[in-house]
């Protein structure tokens, strides 16, 4: 089978896009993953497909890097939205669209894609961590020298531990610096550390306002490996937070044609 895909960024989470609103690609489990090998494959963090949906502009399907299908993907949905704004599926600067968690709102201004993220409500405050939900299940530690941490030791023993190791976690190593908050990711699905993770960034920031660290009431920027990111909220009773939107840039990177 020979088809065409894209590749895209945000904040270096970079992604592989196919248009399939005809429905001639299915792909296999194994063929995702290989696809998303960076030595033998075209190499990302994940694939999503753009699909037609009934009275919205799209519906992503997104993928991890093993190639299982996937819970919502923060940075890859702002992705998918710069890709069908490219392609003349969104014709106006905002869009709705189903992702595997429900309708998002995405707003678009030029590189800069603002996501609509849904509200959180649960968050387990621990000792030491802080444990959400922003589209996919988020712990969050609050730490001094991550810049020098074995992200991959340590997200290793959180993910696969006796409570998580069925359904696995991100695991969100942040601390705050001068510009904003620094967190680094480690992806379940990529079983590795990623340049950014949208989500995370997301729940690092709900997690910092309730830690007392925001860089601002209603806001907070974060900063990754990647690149800079901003999450406004609105923090009410509870620990519950509500008018949630992940802001900045997702950028086209290259498109091709692949045998599989």
């Amino acid at each position: 089978m020979r088809f065409g895909f894209y590749k895209y960024q945000g904040t270096g989470n970079d992604f592989i896009i196919v248009d399939n609103r005809k429905l001639k690609i299915k792909l296999s489990t194994k063929q995702i993953a290989h696809l998303c090998q960076r030595h033998f494959g075209i190499g990302a963090d994940g694939l999503m497909l753009l699909k037609n949906k009934k009275g919205l502009d799209f519906e992503m399907v997104y993928y991890n890097s093993d190639g299982k299908e996937s819970t919502f993907c923060g940075n890859g949905s702002r992705c998918i939205v710069a890709f069908a704004k490219k392609l003349s599926v969104i014709k106006k600067s905002e869009t709705t669209f189903l992702a595997t968690d429900g309708i998002h709102t995405a707003k678009i201004n030029g590189n800069v894609i603002s996501m609509k993220m849904n509200d959180v409500k649960n968050i387990e405050v621990g000792r030491n961590y802080y444990l959400l939900n922003t589209g996919s299940p988020h712990y969050v530690k609050f730490t001094s020298g991550i810049e020098d941490a074995d992200m991959i030791s340590q997200g290793k023993n959180i993910r696969y531990n006796d409570r998580f190791k069925k359904e696995g976690v991100n695991v969100n190593l942040a601390e705050k610096n001068g510009k904003g908050i620094y967190v680094r990711t480690y992806e379940r699905g990529v079983e590795d550390e990623t340049l950014s993770c949208g989500t995370g960034v997301t729940a690092t920031a709900l997690a910092a306002s309730i830690h007392g660290v925001s860089t601002s009431k209603n806001h907070s920027k974060i900063l990754t490996q990647g690149g800079e990111l901003t999450v406004r909220f609105h923090r009410g009773n509870h620990n519950t937070f509500t008018d949630i939107w992940l802001e900045g840039q997702a950028k086209f990177i290259f498109k091709g044609e692949i045998d599989i």
